[in-house]
């Protein structure tokens, strides 16, 4: 699903091995580098609001992003990578993340086509492995 610039996939998985084969195929790629793990749920809970389970992870590569910011500084608000896990009402959960084609769009990228398709074949790669394993 391709929602404005958001490609979500299903998991065959529950929530948390969902989450953990993720971080799991980011930590094992050695290219890649977690920056940050953020637990909605967990913060909603600290306030006394319920929110379904929602993780987000914020990963990059250096020398991918690096020379993208350089054609388009802006791209800095939407780089380093993220990818949201998150569960519904029905217990169905979701990967989602944002399409490199719309991040070109939005900041007007040029001249960076080759690294955008090897960002997007990642993300397709890393969401796959981690929603069907």
């Amino acid at each position: 699903m391709d929602t404005k610039g958001i490609i979500t996939k299903i998991s065959r998985q529950n929530f948390s091995d969902t989450y953990r084969k993720l971080k799991e195929t980011i930590d094992n790629n050695p290219n890649l580098n977690v920056m940050l793990e953020l637990d909605h749920q967990a913060n909603a809970r600290k306030n006394g609001l319920e929110l379904n389970p929602s993780k987000l992870i914020i990963f990059g590569n250096p020398n991918l992003g690096t020379p993208l910011m350089q054609s388009a500084q802006t791209l800095g608000l939407d780089l380093p990578q993220k990818v949201l896990v998150h569960e519904n009402g029905s217990g169905i959960v979701h990967l989602s993340y944002n399409d490199p084609q719309y991040l070109k769009n939005r900041h007007d990228v040029s001249d960076a086509d080759e690294i955008l398709s090897k960002v997007a074949s990642a993300l397709d790669k890393i969401t796959t492995v981690s929603a069907d394993t």
